[in-house]
């Protein structure tokens, strides 16, 4: 079945352009009355019946353009159009085949005037069946007329009803449709028209009332919370935020574990493999089943953002007592969703990454969060961390800063970073290697300016860390000079771990470690042997080149 008008447009041209041919046939069919159709006076009984017939289509079009027949008769052919069964899984009473229109090309050909009172009539009838109150598990059988009316709307661009009165009935109906059965109707891959489709057109008014179903029970949160944050006013975003957080509460609760342990103990009853399991076993499983619904909200939260669900989620990422993966799933779901105007939002993640007691992996997710922010929020507060005594975290304020940065704010970075009384290898190079991808930069004008004498020397060797991740054989002149510079490499501080001043270099087939103490061992032990195994964008040009030419092997003529 086609999911989309989209994909009908094909077979619409090519109906188009044949349908002069047809129009004439159904001339021929008509040109006598009755008696051509059905050697009688036409009756609905005859309409119901061609519904059933492979060319009853043809004479239901012809039925329905042809103004000699009567209204009543003319719109029950329509109305039969759209009740006919699918052919092969595809509505051809509505969108055709290639032997016979369907009815959306059928009332196109019409004229306005004389298509409006069959539309009109045709509408109520249509509203009629998608609202019909139906219990949940009853079949739905609303979606071919939900297919004909929104068709009717935008079937290949056009408008094919006239009356305001009509067009409002179809636009409630189509609310009243997606706000009934959201789940199994998101789902139904049977329909012309999906449901993002009937509420991107319907817009705000369409989701206002999709709020009111995000319960714990909900199979869609994720769906739901998606279409009302693309779509839904300020009012409906919040409101199902809100709702987000309730559902959230619950499912964190222990009358969400009494509410659900009836039924998985039951569910452990019908499977070999649990039902001997031990009372332990079974708590395992309801705190792992909660856990997993619990992220299920949270997934919801992204999607959808918002005060009240950003308000929770940062209460769960900075409470320490919250285990890990808790707080690490929280913080994945404030993705995208910090306020850049609330101090508030940027405050939390700084304390995450400034705080010793925060554990690695809610750090990274921390900065991760803070890099979306804007580099004003942050900068202040990402300098004062350039005073930590864990490399670590100096090291991933200043990284952000630099990420945020441009080639204008790199002097207020140096000048900070001068400051500096301890620092670790490792710095040099994330440092030097960021240079080289700030905006609107010429990094090696950057480097020769910080990396010259009279520079603090964590100014110095982070400037030649540049040349460490970006460099190549054409960077060896300018770093040879240095070799004899005596001036001091900084030091780890007395209690930082996973910190030494240490490159290694080969010498004799072996890997050798020297300490470095000065600028001048940094670049002759630690930058000049990667770039001496580095080839220059001359050696790599060439050898592209190489590469790119053809065989100088040539095949070999066949004998005769």
């Amino acid at each position: 079945m086609q999911s989309s008008n989209k994909k009908t447009s094909g077979h619409t041209l090519w109906v188009k352009k044949t349908s002069q041919y047809r129009r004439i046939l159904l001339a021929i069919l008509v040109s006598v009355g009755g008696v051509a159709l059905g050697g009688c006076r036409i009756t609905e009984d005859d309409v119901h019946l061609w519904a059933r017939k492979s060319m009853g289509p043809t004479k239901l079009v012809a039925v329905l353009q042809h103004e000699k027949y009567e209204k009543a008769l003319r719109v029950e052919a329509a109305f039969t159009l759209v009740t006919m069964k699918p052919r092969n899984g595809r509505l051809v009473g509505l969108i055709g085949s290639d032997d016979f229109d369907g009815l959306f090309v059928a009332l196109s050909e019409m004229g306005a005037k004389e298509r409006t009172p069959i539309v009109d009539a045709l509408v109520p009838q249509l509203v009629s069946n998608m609202t019909a109150a139906k219990e949940d598990k009853a079949p739905d059988t609303s979606y071919g007329f939900k297919d004909a009316a929104f068709g009717l709307f935008k079937y290949e661009g056009e408008n094919l009803i006239s009356s305001t009165q009509s067009k409002q009935l179809i636009r409630e109906a189509l609310i009243h449709w997606s706000n009934h059965r959201f789940e199994s109707r998101l789902d139904n891959t049977s329909q012309i028209y999906g449901m993002g489709q009937i509420l991107e057109y319907l817009n705000a008014d369409g989701v206002r009332g999709l709020a009111p179903q995000i319960t714990a029970e909900s199979k869609k949160l994720a769906e739901l919370s998606a279409f009302i944050k693309k779509l839904g006013d300020e009012k409906t975003k919040d409101e199902a935020s809100a709702r987000l957080v309730t559902v959230a509460q619950f499912v964190d609760s222990t009358d969400w574990v009494k509410q659900k342990s009836p039924a998985v103990k039951a569910a452990n009853e019908k499977n070999p493999a649990y039902k001997t399991i031990s009372t332990e076993q079974f708590t395992t499983q309801m705190q792992n089943y909660q856990r997993d619904e619990l992220f299920r909200v949270f997934a919801a939260m992204k999607n959808l953002g918002m005060k009240p669900a950003v308000d929770y989620l940062l209460k769960i990422a900075t409470n320490p007592k919250e285990s890990i993966q808790r707080r690490q799933n929280a913080l994945a779901a404030l993705e995208g969703n910090l306020n850049q105007k609330d101090s508030a939002h940027a405050k939390a993640m700084l304390t995450l990454l400034a705080d010793d007691n925060t554990p690695d992996e809610v750090r990274g997710l921390a900065i991760a969060r803070i890099g979306e922010l804007s580099r004003d929020q942050v900068a202040s507060s990402l300098f004062k961390l350039f005073k930590n005594d864990r490399w670590q975290v100096r090291a991933s304020a200043a990284a952000l800063l630099l990420r945020m940065s441009s080639a204008d704010q790199i002097d207020e970075f140096m000048k900070n970073l001068g400051k500096v009384r301890h620092l670790a290898i490792n710095e040099t190079f994330s440092y030097g290697g960021l240079l080289g991808k700030l905006k609107d930069a010429e990094p090696k004008k950057i480097v020769e300016k910080f990396s010259a004498k009279g520079n603090p020397a964590s100014v110095r060797l982070s400037a030649l860390g540049y040349y460490y991740v970006n460099g190549d054989k054409s960077d060896l002149p300018a770093v040879q000079t240095l070799i004899d510079d005596r001036q001091r490499a900084p030091t780890c501080s007395k209690n930082d771990q996973n910190c030494d001043w240490v490159c290694q270099s080969a010498e004799k087939g072996k890997l050798v470690n020297h300490d470095i103490k000065t600028v001048g061992s940094y670049a002759k032990y630690c930058i000049i042997p990667h770039l001496s195994n580095r080839l220059s964008p001359e050696e790599a040009q060439a050898l592209a080149l190489v590469k790119a030419e053809p065989s100088s092997k040539t095949e070999a003529a066949p004998s005769e």
